[in-house]
Order: C-alpha cells, then structure tokens, then sequence
C-alpha cells in the first residue's frame, strides 16, 4: 500500500474510533434518564464534547510518523485527499469524515493554507449522503381510535421503568390533539399517520419524541417530552405542535443532543423537513456534531458571499470594550474578533477571553447562551469590507487582521447566530412587548445561575432577543462559576461620613458581589427598571444567590424547559388541555 494510501486509512480509521466512541456515550444516555443519574448524563455530554479533539490529536500523531519528511508537502496532502476521497465512496457518514480530515490537516498547518486541493472545503460527494429518511421514523396510521394510537406509540417508546399513569398521559395527548388540530387537520380521515423518529433524543433531564402528523399534503412537527418523576416512573409532560416550538427545542442557546443516529444525516434531513428555517448546520451541531456543523456553516457562508454584494459593517449596537463585532445586512450570522487592548477598566488577557468560550462550548447554556463557531485564518473579499470597519479593525485588532492582495485574513474569530440587543429591542417595544422581555430578561438571569453561571456584567447590551423573542445571553468575557462568587449585603454606614463617602467605606474582596447594586444596569431604561423590579426583584438580594450556590454545591440540578412552563400538563386527577 502506498504511503499516501495508507495515511488516508490512517485519518479513516482515526475517523471511525471517534465515531464509535461517540456512540458508544450517547447509547448509555437512556440508562442515565432512567435512573435519574444527570450527573452522568451532564459529565458525558461534556466528555462527548471533548472526545473530538482527544481523538485528532491521536491520529496526528500517527500520520507524522507516516508521513514523514512529506507532512508539510502540499502535492502530498493533494494525494491524500484524493486517496481518502476513494476510501470513502459509499459511506453512509462520508461527510462527517471528511471534516475529520480537515482537521488533521488544519492542526498540521495551524489552519492557514486551507484550499480545496488538499481538503474538503467543498465536497466531491455533495453537501450530505443521499439520506432515506423513511429508513428513520416509524409510521403509525390512525386506523381505529386516536388514544389507541397513542397507547401504541407510548408502548413502542417504552423505557425499563413504568409509566407514571400512562392512561393519564394518553387523555392529556388526545385532549391537546383533538383541540388544537381539529380546525386545521381532519383526524377522522383514512390517511393520517405519525411519523415518529426511532430515537428518543436526551438532554438534561428530559427525553424527546419526535415526530410529525401527516395528512394528505398537510403535516405538522410535534413533541412529546418525558420526563422521569425519580422515584421510578416516567410521564409525558406535555405536547408540543408546529415548527416554532420545535426550534425553540434544538436552539443554538441549548446543549448538545444525545440521540441514537448512526446515520446521522438520515435524522438531520428530517428534522430540517420540520424546520425549514432552522440551517443544516445548526442541526447537526445540536446533535452533537458540531465540528461538521462549523464544516456546514462555512460552505452556506461562502455561497451566500458568493450571491450578495453587500458589505460588512459594525454590528448595530453600543461597541463593546473586549470585542469587535460586524455583520452584514443580509446575513443572520455575527463575527466576534478579540481586540488587541481591551477598553478599561476592563482588565484580562486574549487567552482568558477564550478561555470563557470554550467553558461556555461545555457548559449546560440552559437556553441562554448562545453557541459559537470558532475559526482561524478565515479568509474574506477585502471589498466587502465597508471603509468604516476597516477603519475600526486597523484601530481596535490590528493584530488579528493580514491582507494578502484581494483578500483579508482574520487570524481568530467567532461566529455567532445574530440577534437584536436587548437595549436596541426596548427602544420601540410596546409596553406589553417591554413587560414581556423584562420578564425572559429576569428568566436568563435565574437560569442561568441555576446551571451555576455568573454573567457578571449584565447590562442590557449584553443580551439578545431572538426571533421567537427569548432573550439570550451573548459577552462571556466576565462569566464565572455562580459557586466561586461572594455574594454580600452592602453594610449600612456606621457614621455621617460614611454615608456621605463617594467610595466604599467597606471592605471589597475580589470575588465580592453586591447585588444591591444590580440597579445599575437599568440607568439608561427606567421603564424597563420599573417591569423588572416588579418581576424580579429578588434578584437585588445577596440571600437569593446564596440559596441557589447551596442547591448547587447539594448537587442539585434544575429543570431547563424548553417550552413554557404554562403548556405543561396537570398531573393531577383531572387533565387540563394544554395551549399548544
């Protein structure tokens, strides 16, 4: 076998122990949900996440011992690719292996000299695998009754511990389906079926069926979230119907799914048939593969520049003091570059500034932090950069930048979905529109120190709005574990002279937090203050910080639903129909 072969084989192979391991972690996630263990499921998705790297590391250095004194050449790499690109004919996840490859190349040449030659900036074999989604759901036709449909899916997607009161659950369902789809679909037709993925999908506490109703021409997405009651049985929560709230469940601001897909791009297809809005790329990445997702989004990024003609520009907002932030009017997606110097009093290194992404890539996000792509060395048409950016660029990361003829080459950047500041949305917002976001505002905050996250500064710049209208949180440079902050009770002056003191007339430590002072963030915005301080005012109080940082070292962890709380079931004897 020659050389170039064998080194492809080498990248393969390295390719599918990773996959297998990938696997391997996620097929335990079922046992984690039914013993109530999210400790486990918490650690193996971190794990999960982290097992890329362990593993092209370990095949890089393989491939420098097979390579040898060819590791740098280029006419090499060129052979190898081709050589890899035969050895992956057919593969039912050749994509996903091919960004393995780009990987191994990009660490051998620290990400610069990224041409389709020697890696699959474009793939030969086309974006994704010729995917029969039929192959992935199960079909169950509404032939006799409704509930007996539903008993048999409910039995089908079974788990080792009992339902809670599966023929509660079953009432609840026929009640939320007969109420909601009844004006839009006729469920007493002959050709209505549901279409049910094969998989459960896990994150934190819940596990999801999903699915899609189908009636002629007509269908709509639905939801049926399990949770485990941990004290040996499960029960469907609620129901959840129509694209919107299925993208809301596989967000950019939630961690990663653990689901059963050998096939991934099979279940990808699918739910991008449920999510016509949602991008390919933010798909894959919510199942975990998010390193094909970056793959995806760099593909869709360069055929969109490819198609429009205008130009970057300083994102819309207050510029902040740790980055440079651009965007482009006809595109969803934001860049993030670190700035050479950082405005005071802002005081931190480069690498502690990324340091806080990566916790955020690991993080439980809880819905409330937005993920990231991160890239090196990506290359832009200088043209289309506006003057004005350029300007701000040359000024604030001049370090970062290199322009090489017609193009410019940011050396790190990241790359986020794009959204509306917080501060920006209030400035038009009606007054239920302002009570509305003052109370998801209030709701990050909480959710967020609940997944044991300290935003740190949390002025209203900091957030986002979405178009689904959740606010989310975007500036890590100041997060911290909630567990490792002090918070205290500002001490009352003990003399006039304190009281009348310009400067603290108390000690203050460095890990000291004094949520009286949270009032700050609302200086410029008093009606948003005045929603807010009736909402959640609790939030100014050292007590309600303590008692969540005690939850947390107890080993608590809190549920993060991804849909209202108001849609949830009612357990009780009597079922209330949930608004879909």
């Amino acid at each position: 076998m020659e050389r170039r072969e064998r080194f492809a084989r080498t990248i393969l192979n390295g390719f599918e122990s990773y996959f297998a391991e990938f696997q391997n972690i996620t097929l335990a996630a079922k046992s984690w949900f039914e013993n109530a263990d999210w400790h486990g499921i918490q650690q193996a998705s971190a794990r999960r996440i982290d097992l890329y790297k362990v593993h092209t590391s370990r095949v890089n250095e393989y491939v420098e011992l097979i390579a040898g004194e060819h590791l740098h050449d280029l006419d090499f790499w060129r052979a190898a690719r081709g050589a890899f690109s035969r050895q992956i004919e057919g593969h039912d996840n050749f994509e996903i292996a091919e960004t393995f490859f780009n990987s191994v190349y990009g660490a051998v040449f620290k990400h610069r000299k990224i041409r389709n030659e020697y890696v699959f900036v474009f793939s030969p074999h086309g974006d994704m695998p010729p995917a029969d989604v039929s192959k992935v759901y199960n079909n169950y036709h509404l032939d006799a009754s409704l509930p007996a449909l539903l008993e048999q899916l409910l039995d089908d997607y079974a788990f080792s511990i009992p339902y809670e009161d599966k023929a509660r659950d079953i009432r609840n369902i026929d009640s939320v389906v007969k109420t909601y789809l009844a004006p839009r679909f006729d469920l007493t037709r002959g050709d209505v079926k549901f279409q049910v993925l094969k998989h459960h999908f896990y994150r934190n506490k819940g596990a999801y069926i999903v699915g899609r109703i189908v009636t002629g021409s007509n269908s709509i997405p639905f939801i049926l979230p399990i949770l485990n009651n941990e004290v040996g049985g499960v029960y469907v929560d609620t129901v959840l119907f129509g694209s919107d709230k299925v993208s809301v469940l596989f967000s950019f601001t939630r961690s990663y799914f653990l689901v059963d897909a050998s096939i991934p791009s099979q279940y990808v297809l699918f739910l991008q048939q449920l999510m016509p809005a949602k991008p390919i790329s933010e798909i894959y990445s919510s199942m975990g593969y998010n390193k094909h997702g970056k793959t995806y989004y760099h593909r869709c990024a360069y055929r969109h520049m490819e198609k429009t003609t205008d130009q970057f520009m300083i994102a819309p907002g207050i510029k902040g003091m740790v980055m440079c932030v651009f965007t482009m009017p006809s595109y969803d997606f934001v860049f993030k570059i670190i700035k050479d110097r950082f405005t005071p009093p802002k005081e931190m290194t480069r690498e502690q500034v990324r340091e806080k992404y990566r916790l955020v890539k690991r993080a439980d996000r809880a819905g409330r932090m937005a993920d990231t792509q991160e890239f090196n060395n990506l290359a832009f048409a200088r043209e289309r950069f506006s003057d004005e950016l350029m300007e701000e660029l040359h000024k604030v990361a001049p370090s970062v930048i290199e322009e090489h003829g017609k193009a410019l080459v940011i050396k790190h950047v990241y790359v986020e979905r794009r959204m509306t500041p917080l501060n920006l949305y209030l400035h038009d917002a009606t007054d239920e529109q302002v009570q509305d976001v003052m109370d998801e505002y209030g709701n990050a905050i909480k959710q967020l120190a609940a997944a044991n996250i300290f935003p740190g500064d949390m002025l209203l710049k900091n957030f986002g709005v979405t178009r689904h209208g959740r606010v989310v949180f975007y500036d890590y440079d100041e997060i911290v574990p909630l567990v490792d902050c002090n918070f205290r009770t500002i001490p009352a002056p003990r003399t006039e002279a304190e009281e009348l003191s310009s400067k603290p007339w108390y000690t203050v430590g460095p890990n000291d937090i004094f949520p009286e002072e949270f009032r700050l963030f609302f200086s410029g915005n008093q009606r948003a203050r005045k929603v807010f301080d009736r909402l959640h005012s609790d939030i100014y109080e050292a007590a309600f910080w303590q008692r969540l940082q005690q939850r947390i070292r107890d080993g608590f962890i809190e549920d993060f639903f991804p849909y209202r709380r108001k849609l949830r079931f009612d357990r009780g004897a009597s079922a209330v129909v949930a608004r879909a």
